[in-house]
């Protein structure tokens, strides 16, 4: 069926992919189609977009996405087309059946960082009040979870930036750690360029030498699963060379000490022979960083994909700390957050120990104030549970039923081929997604629902701001928005009301249920967000004082900005989505936090003592070579809606394993030649890609795509102890040619 526009002019909204959420303009024609226009007024890609955002609307047709309701038949065990009520009455008939025979936490939910907040906290509250399981978590558990332990951590907050992006051109030195941001995000590139026309300097920290890494000043190659050693070294640089900022860190700071001594067990030449950066490189990038007069550390799935990714961004913050490049103006740490809604999806409630507002579901007070948002009994709300990657192993045994929304595990969980193993183990599986994915062909029953540009609702991108989506043109007639789904399960399990359809007024309780936690949202409306380009949080429902109200100060007054601090050039603040023309007693929200004090109970951010360790599995005689995965430029995440599109097949057509020359004549395979990676949990062929752009003892494969070159095959589940991260970015593997798979 046609889409109908919802209005002839332009109607501005955001990309649905990644978390820089880059501001469009859609039009839509009478005949269906939809048109993106540049929207150049929204401040953090101004205008620009990647081929993904460009041919998004690729994905709004009825040749590749989902348009009605499916249910498998018990005759021919197949997928068929069924009505509304149908599917509803057998997902909620599955759950029912499910709890009475097992128990609440025989049924899991598994969510998605792509949904909207509106939708993550409806999700939240459907587990634990409708269905009072705490068998949830959701897939950003994969993306940024050790970087945000880290940041509540050392800070007492996570929010993945403390700053807007407009600031990283304006500091004096970046450091970017295991961030390929050319190819994942690449209008975001602009900012590192701007960086270096304002005289800044560039240190890219990446095994590989990706388009990213050519732009640096100095580019550290260190061997995967060494990023905390390569850390822990230059700050053992910069306490030999006498360059810590003792002022900062006796005023601003706690436990140094500790991590002073942690670190000095990390010399260079060690630090040279477990990364293989040599000592020359270490010392000029302490140079670069220490010689600004601001800085800043990102970081991205790099470092943070790893059983030990918790400390090794903690590493990262104690040399920040250190240095007093953080909590000042135009320095600071700061995580590039990956997925669309990402940061958002983390705070209101999908996540297996949270409830809304960044609350801790282990917290009484916590417990009692949702509660009373939602007119329950606190007691009835259940504890923490499984994360993710746990979650997803305990399918078939513990967790017999599952509902997933907007993921893809089959593609997109380490060790894919046994999750996949553990969703067919499951007596139930109802998925809700826009097309028909790997995961989604397994399920019992699957709902089609609406996508970015057929449906309105917010977003949080890795800054911080909260944005608005807009509904631009009418979805399918027989699809529906998760919203509705919620609603519908929900009424038939005793529900009906709770669960409203409209995400403005779900947006207005989750604004309540926020309040007063560390992600505040209760001073954000809809309105504001359409007159304000979107509005940063903390922002409480009222301006007065330093973060407002009752809310927990977030180390910034409301209308803090950079002010005259160092770094190239002046950093007065523009108010570019902060709040201006707020009325005066509204809060303007916060676009940068720290710069007064930390959000910890002292004020002071915290040092944490952390020690260089191996990964969870190192090679050996028979698994020699080390590998690690990632994003091209022309698909996203698990590729389920990318793959759909022509025009980024064409670009991406399908996976590669990226191989040193040396490595490559060592095995005896050429460029373009089928090329067999085996690790102790599977294989995978693809053609090799022959390159002196990576390490010669390392191998690269992009994760998007299933069947026989799904990467996710190989990679090691070992789970960060704290953040309960899988370690996805190195693993020991093989090589095998078409001559061995032969003899074999």
């Amino acid at each position: 069926m046609s889409h109908a526009p919802a209005a002839s002019a332009l109607v501005p909204t955001h990309c649905p992919y990644c978390s820089l959420q880059c501001g469009m303009n859609l039009r839509a024609s009478g005949t269906g189609s939809v048109e993106v226009v540049e929207r150049p007024d929204f401040p953090v890609n101004r205008g620009a977009l990647c081929g993904k955002g460009r041919t998004a609307p690729a994905v709004l047709s009825s040749r590749v996405r989902l348009t009605g309701p499916l249910v498998r038949r018990p005759a021919t065990g197949r997928l068929e087309p069924a009505t509304w009520e149908e599917a509803l009455r057998a997902t909620a008939d599955g759950l029912r059946r499910t709890r009475a025979v097992h128990g609440a936490d025989a049924v899991g939910v598994f969510g998605g960082g792509g949904l909207t907040n509106e939708k993550a906290y409806a999700l939240g509250k459907f587990a634990r009040v409708v269905l009072g399981t705490s068998q949830i978590d959701y897939n950003g558990r994969f993306c940024m979870s050790s970087a945000a332990a880290a940041h509540n951590r050392a800070f007492g907050l996570d929010r993945g930036l403390p700053f807007p992006l407009e600031d990283i051109p304006r500091t004096g030195c970046v450091v970017l750690v295991g961030s390929n941001l050319a190819e994942t995000m690449p209008p975001a590139l602009r900012y590192l360029t701007e960086l270096k026309e304002n005289g800044g300097t560039l240190i890219v920290v990446d095994p590989r030498r990706t388009r990213t890494a050519e732009q640096a000043d100095l580019h550290l190659a260190p061997r995967p699963g060494t990023d905390l050693a390569l850390a822990l070294g230059l700050l053992h640089l910069v306490v030999a060379q006498g360059r810590t900022d003792e002022e900062f860190i006796r005023e601003r700071t706690s436990g140094w000490e500790e991590a002073r001594a942690a670190a000095m067990a990390h010399w260079p030449e060690l630090v040279e022979r477990i990364t293989g950066v040599g000592v020359p490189q270490l010392r000029a990038a302490v140079g670069m960083y220490c010689d600004a007069p601001a800085a800043m550390v990102l970081t991205a799935r790099g470092p943070e994909q790893q059983s030990k990714g918790t400390d090794t961004v903690g590493a990262w913050i104690n040399l920040a700390l250190a240095t007093g490049k953080a909590g000042r103006p135009l320095s600071g740490y700061g995580c590039l957050t990956g997925q669309g809604n990402g940061q958002g999806g983390r705070e209101h409630g999908q996540k297996a120990d949270q409830l809304p507002g960044y609350r801790k579901l282990d917290d009484p007070a916590a417990r009692a104030h949702v509660a009373e948002v939602w007119g329950v009994d606190p007691d009835s709300l259940p504890g923490p549970g499984r994360s993710a990657y746990e979650l997803l192993d305990a399918l078939g045994g513990d967790v017999k039923a599952l509902l997933l929304m907007g993921s893809n595990p089959v593609v997109s969980a380490p060790r894919a081929a046994h999750v996949e193993e553990r969703i067919r183990a499951l007596d139930f599986l109802a998925v809700a997604d826009v097309v028909l994915s790997e995961t989604a062909a397994l399920a019992d029953v699957v709902f089609p629902v609406t996508q970015w540009a057929e449906e309105t609702g917010t977003m949080t991108n890795l800054e911080g701001r909260v944005l608005l989506r807009r509904r631009a043109i009418t979805p399918p007639e027989n699809v529906r928005s998760d919203l509705q789904v919620l609603h519908g399960l929900a009424a038939l399990l005793g529900h009906e009301k709770g669960f409203p359809t409209d995400p403005e007024e779900v947006f207005g309780e989750l604004r309540r249920a926020s309040a007063g936690g560390a992600a505040d949202y209760s001073g954000i409306t809809y309105r504001r967000l359409e007159e304000e380009n979107g509005v940063f949080w903390p922002c409480p429902e009222t301006g007065e004082g330093e973060g407002g109200g009752s809310h927990p100060d977030p180390g910034a007054g409301p209308s803090d900005g950079p002010g005259p601090g160092p770094g190239p050039g002046p950093a007065s603040d523009d108010g570019s989505g902060s709040g201006s023309g707020s009325v005066p007693d509204t809060h303007p929200g916060t676009p940068r936090l720290f710069l007064d004090r930390f959000a910890t109970a002292d004020g002071r951010a915290r040092f944490v003592p952390v020690v260089h360790r191996e990964a969870a599995e190192e090679t050996d005689a028979e698994y020699p070579v080390l590998l690690t995965t990632g994003r091209v430029v022309a698909q996203y995440q698990s590729g389920a809606q990318t793959r759909r599109v022509p025009e980024l097949n064409t670009a991406a057509p399908g996976p590669f394993v990226e191989i040193h020359p040396h490595l490559a004549a060592r095995i005896g395979v050429a460029d373009g030649e089928p090329l067999a990676v085996v690790s102790r949990r599977g294989r995978a062929v693809a053609p090799a890609r022959v390159t002196e752009a990576i390490r010669p003892d390392t191998v690269f494969m992009p994760f998007h795509w299933a069947g026989e070159g799904r990467a996710n095959t190989l990679t090691n589940p070992a789970l960060d102890p704290t953040s309960r991260m899988p370690e996805f970015k190195v693993c020991a593997v093989r090589l095998e040619t078409t001559t061995d798979a032969r003899m074999r």
